[in-house]
């Protein structure tokens, strides 16, 4: 039984990505595996390239070198965490910030011992994850007060009262109010059921759901940080969506979507490079390019505020030159779309509402544009068959060009509205508590999915001078030489990839070795040797 703590209990906020590096399997074996501990070729002594890791690899300058890969964990804010930090900021509350990889790689302790613990659920999309998270509070402080709040526990906040009785409140949805007056009720030992937005249990145990209150996101302040630096900044426009894509719960969420005028964001944005030094903004909305009203009076506003930005966009929104061009003019330097597939079955199946000429209309606007573009792309969604897919296989193989982003379609999202269409298209899955690692549907299993998956990678690296897979790079800055123009850093990603999988590409220890030197013969045109070759210059 917990103990109630009056007063101003320390507080822990939980808060950070989830665990999963989806398809980190791929790179088993390669100098890109999870770990990084492979080496070009083991037991060849004599031979200086046997050793040769990728973090090996340096950018030559007149004072030596400096690592070509460069991790960047920690070095751009999470939005969930920055707009928590803020909200706590403002109502005088002091807390400790713990980054949630410490809580799934266990290799971190909090400082302090907290009266209460908050758990940001926005990225745990399975139950099994949110059993990890809470175990480990759990272990530490179970006399803390629990509170969850975030994407997945606003939607299976039912659920969680019911199987998870450490659970003692869910914030579900806008946490601008709710959670000041919650530590306010819990500091006063105050009843819970004035407090908006919160689910609880009462006297009898029985689970309940207070009102539900939505804050007026143009009227209410976004997050404010005094005078701290904050070169990148994580920016929030809207809440909810309004679209319906079944493979995304997202929008169920937040069910009314609202957003910020364009007025709102331009003094948003130049509030952020005044006060905090924000050069760039991330904003992170599932679109930021709707309605189309506000994108064109971003266009008016945006030229005259000194930052770069990127976003989220559809690719039915990209419809023209001149639309490029306003992007451009806006400051706008990276767009991430989701193409999802090529194939017009597959696209109505999952009710993306754009079809693959859409998606062709902006990979062609955006691959000239100053504009640095990625596009995702899935395999094995609900009813796609081989047939289906390979019309997306052969436009990233023949026609693609840039950074693409390929993923096996996961079930471990029992909230994703897919799951309606469990009887039309047969949906199987092996194990509840493991979705990933067993299903199936009329179309394909979940083998065939991870073949097909393989299929495509091995034969865009093998064969594309163009398309480029941004996976292994999300965990290090990129450009990866700053200065150079996109066009060359994307054939340095190309080239860093076909080393880093000389391992598995060619079994022949001395053939590898051969190809290893020929790969950073053309990196050595471009400034980047071996970390003992800088040492020898020096």
């Amino acid at each position: 039984m917990k103990v109630s703590r009056p007063g101003h209990a320390s507080l822990l906020v939980l808060s950070g990505e989830g665990p999963y590096f989806k398809n980190g399997r791929y790179f088993d074996g390669s100098l890109l595996a999870l770990d990084r501990s492979e080496v070009l070729l083991r037991d060849a002594p004599g031979d200086a390239l046997a050793d040769l890791t990728l973090h090996d690899l340096v950018i030559f300058d007149g004072a030596g070198g400096h690592p070509l890969l460069r991790p960047k964990r920690g070095a751009i804010p999470n939005l969930t965490s920055f707009t928590l930090d803020s909200i706590l900021a403002q109502c005088g509350r002091e807390y400790e910030m713990f980054d949630l990889h410490h809580v799934w790689e266990r290799d971190q302790e909090p400082l302090a011992e907290p009266g209460v613990v908050f758990l940001s659920t926005t990225f745990i999309c399975a139950r099994r994850t949110l059993m990890r998270a809470i175990g480990w509070i759990e272990e530490r402080y179970p006399a803390a007060t629990l509170v969850l709040g975030g994407q997945y526990s606003n939607l299976k906040y039912d659920a969680i009262m019911r199987e998870f009785p450490s659970v003692d409140y869910v914030v579900r949805g806008d946490g601008e109010v709710a959670i000041p007056l919650l530590l306010d009720a819990l500091d006063q030992e105050l009843a819970a059921s004035a407090v908006v937005n919160l689910v609880h249990r009462d006297a009898a145990g029985r689970v309940t759901v207070n009102d539900i209150g939505y804050i007026d996101l143009d009227g209410y302040p976004s997050p404010s940080f005094g005078a701290r630096a904050y070169p990148i900044v994580p920016y929030e426009s809207m809440r909810g969506c309004p679209y319906r894509c079944k493979f995304c719960s997202f929008p169920f969420a937040s069910p009314e979507w609202r957003y910020k005028s364009a007025a709102k964001i331009a003094d948003d944005w130049r509030r952020y490079a005044d006060d905090n030094g924000a050069t760039h903004i991330r904003a992170m909305d599932s679109t930021f390019t709707v309605p189309p009203s506000r994108m064109h009076a971003l266009f008016d506003l945006l030229p005259d505020v000194p930052v770069t930005w990127e976003a989220y966009t559809r690719a039915n929104a990209l419809r023209s030159a001149e639309t490029i061009a306003a992007l451009e003019a806006t400051g706008c330097s990276k767009l991430s779309i989701g193409f999802e597939s090529m194939s017009p079955n597959t696209l109505d199946y999952m009710f993306k509402k754009v079809t693959a000429e859409h998606n062709r209309v902006a990979h062609d606007l955006l691959r000239t544009s100053a504009i640095h573009a990625r596009m995702s792309f899935m395999v094995g969604y609900p009813g796609e068959t081989p047939e289906d897919y390979e019309l997306t296989h052969r436009y990233l193989c023949d026609e693609f060009s840039g950074h693409f982003m390929l993923s096996v379609f996961s079930m471990t999202d029992e909230t994703m509205p897919v799951w309606q269409d469990a009887q039309r298209f047969e949906i199987v899955v092996d194990d509840l508590d493991n979705p990933d690692d067993g299903w199936r549907h009329v179309g394909m299993d979940l083998t065939t999915a991870s073949e097909l998956h393989a299929r495509t990678l091995d034969e865009v690296r093998r064969n594309s001078e163009d398309a480029v897979l941004l996976l292994w790079q999300t965990d290090y800055h990129t450009p990866l030489v700053p200065g150079m123009d996109r066009r060359t850093n994307l054939r340095l990603e190309k080239v860093v990839e076909r080393l880093g999988m000389l391992p598995v590409d060619v079994p022949d220890g001395r053939e590898r070795l051969d190809a290893a030197r020929g790969l950073l013969a053309e990196l050595g045109t471009h400034g980047i040797g071996v970390r003992h070759q800088v040492a020898a210059t020096i």
